[in-house]
């Protein structure tokens, strides 16, 4: 993985933790939740303060996602909201708790200039080991505080403060008023400058996870479905496997989630389709050994010719599509069943356009460049299977045409923005000064 992490696609936009003031926030805000603690004292966090680094250090990458449900988090700053979330097992939780930050800025940012912010994702599911439970997983509430319990305190002091304002002989009731001297003592002034945080709830019905070996769950939709891998039931009346692309293709239509690139508007369909015939031949290649180092779509295009009998089926069929879309004619029929079919899709701009766009990734993979965007944890297994000179390709290609310019690239591929976690790019000597995780520093 050295390749991802040197070119700013893998553990990319970090933020950097060496104040002595941040690191004893956080060890106090660890303890608080988790009753563990580290000896680091320059470590990096994402967006939920996860870190690499004290993962590593405490042999659990899991440890504030016990059992990879109510997903706990430590708030230092709020810049974590530009921060990826690693090892996400649910694709809502990234944007729940930024939602969550963002709605909650201006507190959070006076709460966290005193102390770090502890808090919990928080559904009435505990345990995963059943399918079934993923169903039960409806809403998420946000409920969060400082160590020293600032926002409970807070809200105990303003109890207070309305009793005292309206019983008539709280102001011979020496036991409250010295109750709220102490109150205010830990609080401050909170008539002038209240203390009080959002606890946003947030639905979860159509959404992915990594339980289970990856499940998609659309409940929230016209016709409800999951897609899941070989041998995973859920309590629904459809319930069709990964393998089963016909279904797939049916509920995806039926739903209305998706369309065809070479039909959508505002993108160059022919440059995508042929971008992805690119990608299909860079795969046939490697597999033949042949070297990649430094190719250009020139040399794709000559490899292409060269292997014109042995390259996949989906090619030919993406290359018949493209064909259309740049000079018409015929309108070549790819249905469900053909290989490039899921290839030729999109999401429709739709809440859920992300959740359909990580789903066609996975049915397309060989698009390494969506695999990237839509799909990182599976973009990241499937790398560690590749051959050398793929790795090489690849990471050259998404730094070079994907993370010079994303909102670019983004808005080509999907005519609207695709809401994941992206890395921002790292120069090869920031690595050097901060380590390999990351490019933000914080003091």
């Amino acid at each position: 993985m050295k390749r991802l992490i040197s070119k700013g696609l893998m553990f990319g936009n970090l933020i950097h933790i060496e104040s002595p003031a941040l690191v004893e926030r956080y060890r106090r805000a660890l303890q608080h939740l988790t009753g563990k603690t580290t000896a680091l004292d320059d470590f990096h966090v994402d967006l939920s303060g996860y870190s690499p680094e004290i993962g590593a250090e405490l042999g659990d990458e899991y440890y504030l996602n016990h059992a990879g449900v109510n997903r706990q988090f430590i708030l230092l700053t709020t810049e974590q909201k530009t921060a990826p979330l690693l090892n996400a097992m649910f694709s809502t939780s990234r944007s729940i708790l930024r939602d969550w930050i963002e709605a909650n800025e201006a507190q959070l940012f006076a709460l966290t200039a005193r102390d770090a912010v502890a808090g919990e994702l928080v559904n009435s599911v505990y345990d995963v080991s059943e399918p079934k439970r993923l169903l039960d997983i409806r809403q998420i509430t946000v409920e969060a505080d400082t160590t020293d319990g600032t926002v409970a305190n807070a809200a105990d002091l303003g109890r207070k403060i309305n009793m005292f304002k309206q019983e008539p002989d709280a102001w011979f009731d020496d036991v409250l008023i010295a109750e709220m001297i102490d109150l205010a003592k830990k609080t401050g002034d909170v008539i002038r400058n209240p203390v009080k945080l959002k606890t946003t709830k947030f639905t979860q019905k159509n959404f992915w996870t990594a339980h289970f070996g990856g499940c998609y769950v659309f409940q929230d939709v016209e016709h409800p479905a999951a897609i899941v891998p070989e041998g995973v039931d859920l309590p629904m009346e459809f319930t069709f496997r990964l393998s089963q692309r016909n279904k797939i293709a049916y509920f995806l239509q039926l739903n209305e989630l998706v369309e065809p690139i070479a039909q959508a508007r505002g993108i160059d369909a022919a440059a995508v389709l042929k971008q992805k015939m690119d990608f299909i031949v860079v795969a046939h290649a490697a597999q033949m050994g042949e070297d990649l180092k430094g190719a250009t779509r020139r040399d794709l295009r000559a490899l292409a010719r060269a292997h014109a009998g042995e390259l996949p089926e989906a090619f030919e069929g993406l290359a018949a599509l493209a064909r259309w879309a740049e000079s018409g004619g015929p309108w070549p029929k790819i249905i469900a069943d053909h290989p490039a079919y899921f290839y030729t899709l999109r999401a429709k701009p739709h809440h859920d356009a992300d959740l359909v766009n990580r789903l066609l990734a996975q049915l397309a993979p060989l698009d390494i460049r969506q695999l990237f965007i839509c799909h990182k944890e599976l973009f990241y297994e499937t790398y560690r299977g590749w051959t050398d000179a793929k790795k090489d390709y690849v990471a050259d290609f998404l730094a070079r045409e994907y993370l010079a310019d994303k909102d670019a690239a983004r808005d080509a591929l999907f005519g609207h923005d695709a809401p994941m976690e992206e890395p921002q790019m790292t120069k090869e000597d920031i690595i050097d000064l901060v380590g390999p995780w990351g490019a933000v520093r914080r003091g």
